[in-house]
């Protein structure tokens, strides 16, 4: 799960992270109020979205006087702000946070995230931060420093010094980017998050550290152990049919080709996807519909798939273990009849009950095509989604 940056802010704030003073609104007319209450001549007036690029497409903007702070917050809000982190569609700015401009000596990156391949925690920093922090470690990797935090032991002061040395800090610097850093770590342990990023850490003239962006991303997994964060969603920020999948149990993500998937078994549903892919397709979504498949469940996927105007053809690609395939082809039967399904569907059933899940389909009245295996399913499939004149 995703927040917004102000949202993020009030955590850090929380776990001593120093960040700039600001204040949210969501209607032009309280931005020039929100501004008044904020010191100094010039203020930041920042779209909210969960998506990085802001600033490279107008979502970050400098106001030198409360006019430009009123039409800044003007063009932002009600807008959808498109980056290359969100699509084309982009993501709908209703908020917007107004902030204290501070001067700027350098630019630091700083993040923690738990890093699976040597499940650890790991902090990544670099003396280039800013908005072009990719490019840097792309083609500049020897500035992207790692550290690895024991589990056991945890975040020592020593490790923190060593990260400040290599930022090239000095004197109440380094103890101020211990705290930063030990409030990242505790932030991290203690909300179950999987990523904190602070991209800018700025130094200001007078050597304070400030957090002048933050990101953080939760574990979905262990969010219902925290009411408090939970209560940081935002879904207008989030795919509706994702939205509604987890209503269901579904695992469902959107993607941008014209073949819905319908797979049981999230290993199972990458392969198939690829092979889709190999055969000269392209997936609309990756869609785990579990071990357990049901009735409901089958129907709702359905659902889901073809609420999608550039599905073309559905693959249906199922191994029966705990529910036998006649069944789930029974199922599948039935949610086809209830959607009203007016696009080709290709099945493929494999496991307890293949054979007489295969001949409830062909004996059907719907068109279905029965798959012997996969590679001809896939085959089908691809074929079908080209002809879009073919209905069942």
């Amino acid at each position: 799960m995703n927040i917004h940056e102000y949202q993020a802010k009030q955590l850090f704030k929380a776990f001593g992270i120093a960040a700039p003073q600001g204040k949210i609104v969501t209607a032009a007319a309280d931005a020039v109020l929100a501004a008044q209450d904020i010191p100094g001549e010039t203020w930041v007036v920042k779209a909210q979205v969960h998506a990085g690029g802001r600033g490279k497409v107008g979502g970050v903007k400098l106001a030198k006087n409360m006019a430009e702070v009123k039409q800044y917050a003007i063009d932002m809000l009600g807008s959808r702000l498109v980056t290359k982190q969100t699509g084309l569609e982009g993501l709908p700015v209703n908020t917007v946070l107004i902030e204290k401009t501070y001067p700027i000596k350098h630019e630091f990156y700083l993040s923690v995230l738990v890093d699976r391949a040597s499940e650890r925690v790991m902090f990544v920093c670099s003396v280039a931060g800013g908005m072009d922090i990719e490019e840097v470690a792309a083609q500049t990797p020897e500035k992207i420093i790692t550290l690895l935090v024991d589990p056991a032991a945890g975040l020592q002061s020593y490790q923190c010094r060593k990260v400040a040395f290599d930022l090239c800090l000095q004197g109440a610097q380094v103890r101020a980017l211990e705290k930063i850093m030990q409030g990242m770590y505790r932030l991290l342990l203690e909300k179950d998050a999987s990523q904190i990023e602070i991209n800018p850490l700025v130094e200001t003239d007078d050597g304070e550290l400030l957090a002048l962006d933050a990101k953080i991303n939760f574990d979905d997994n262990a969010v219902a152990l925290h009411p408090d964060i939970l209560e940081f969603r935002d879904q207008s920020q989030e795919d509706e049919k994702e939205n509604i999948a987890q209503q269901f149990d579904l695992n469902y993500i959107t993607l941008d080709g014209s073949i819905g998937c319908m797979v049981n078994g999230a290993g199972l549903a990458m392969a198939t996807m690829d092979l889709v892919k190999l055969k000269g397709g392209a997936p609309a979504n990756f869609l785990d519909v579990g071990g357990g498949t049901t009735l409901e469940k089958v129907c709702e996927a359905f659902k889901l798939i073809l609420s999608d105007k550039n599905v073309k053809a559905v693959l249906v690609n199922i191994f029966g273990g705990i529910v036998q395939c006649d069944v789930i082809a029974q199922g599948i039967l039935t949610a086809v009849d209830e959607v009203h399904v007016q696009v080709p569907v290709v099945v493929r059933l494999e496991g307890t009950n293949a054979e007489k899940g295969r001949e409830l389909l062909n004996n059907s009245d719907f068109g279905i095509v029965a798959a012997e295996n996969l590679a001809s399913a896939a085959e089908q499939v691809v074929a079908l989604a080209n002809n879009e004149g073919m209905n069942v």
